[in-house]
């Protein structure tokens, strides 16, 4: 009922930002005049920010507006493969000039293991703020500092027993067809925190642009280092090759992006190796 209800909430949006984009100016103060109004402040929003792509992995400190879905594969050190449907994404919406909200889908995990049951993972969400930014006629940079959680909704072991925040700080920084764009944060949890652990982040992507930046290939590397827990003092890092493609235009506002990649462990320590990464945006 809740995917049903938030999937509903993004088809109309989409839809809406379509038919804005072509109908005439409403009366102003009508329905559709706010949210055409809205349509046009995320306009002027990412106009004002560099004209980047989404990193597979890396969290982009640009504010964006869409829907998401990624999968994952994710193969363990016995060759068992757990299957990861919408990677904790979902939707995605500036309510303010300097603001973005996301609204995250639980994942559905797959197993692929007699020893564990497959369900749905925990509820996510996550504010960013945007501190700086000028576009790609400036200074092509932009800060953003972002509070993330995870409450614990997972069914049959799939999630975390508390709720986990994350708070984490996002940069980039453009030269020419190149960017690079970075997180630095950590995941805190609020309790049994000997059994979950602490996790510190640190995701960079190197992105080119080529063909009228419809293509996007780069290169991420994903550290993680762990506090306590069954990993305390391990350290692991991913060397991630993809392609994103987009945007893609559709109708109106709307558009396809869409990309692909492998996650490659480049430490001796790794809780998995040569993850498959599949990720479809709808931006609006």
């Amino acid at each position: 009922m809740l995917i049903g209800r938030i999937i509903a909430v993004a088809v109309a949006l989409c839809a809406a930002g379509s038919a804005s984009a072509q109908a005439p100016a409403p009366a102003k103060g009508s329905h559709s005049g706010l949210i055409a109004e809205w349509l046009e402040m995320v306009s002027r929003t990412q106009a004002a920010q560099p004209h980047w792509i989404t990193p597979l992995v890396t969290v982009t400190p640009r504010l964006e507006q869409e829907f998401r879905f990624d999968a994952d594969w994710l193969t363990n050190s016995s060759g068992i493969t757990t299957e990861n449907y919408d990677g904790g994404k979902g939707l995605e919406i500036i309510p303010n000039p300097r603001i973005e909200m996301l609204f995250n889908l639980p994942p559905y995990l797959v197993h692929n293991s007699p020893a564990l049951r497959d369900g749905f993972g925990d509820v996510s969400f996550m504010m960013k703020y945007r501190v700086l930014a000028s576009d790609e006629e400036g200074g092509n940079y932009i800060l953003t500092v972002f509070l993330a959680g995870t409450v614990p909704t997972g069914s049959y072991m799939n999630g975390s027993p508390d709720a986990i925040i994350t708070p984490t700080i996002a940069y980039g920084k453009g030269f020419a067809q190149f960017d690079v764009q970075g997180t630095i944060g950590a995941s805190l949890p609020t309790g049994d925190e000997a059994f979950i652990g602490r996790t510190y982040s640190w995701n960079n992507a190197i992105q080119y642009h080529v063909v009228r930046a419809r293509l996007w290939p780069e290169v991420e590397v994903n550290y993680s280092r762990f506090q306590d827990s069954r990993n305390n003092g391990q350290t692991q890092v991913f060397i991630t090759p993809g392609m994103v493609i987009g945007k893609l235009h559709l109708r109106g506002r709307t558009g396809l992006t869409f990309g692909a990649g492998l996650q490659i462990a480049a430490t001796h320590f790794h809780t998995s190796n040569h993850n498959a990464i599949l990720s479809v945006r709808i931006p609006f």
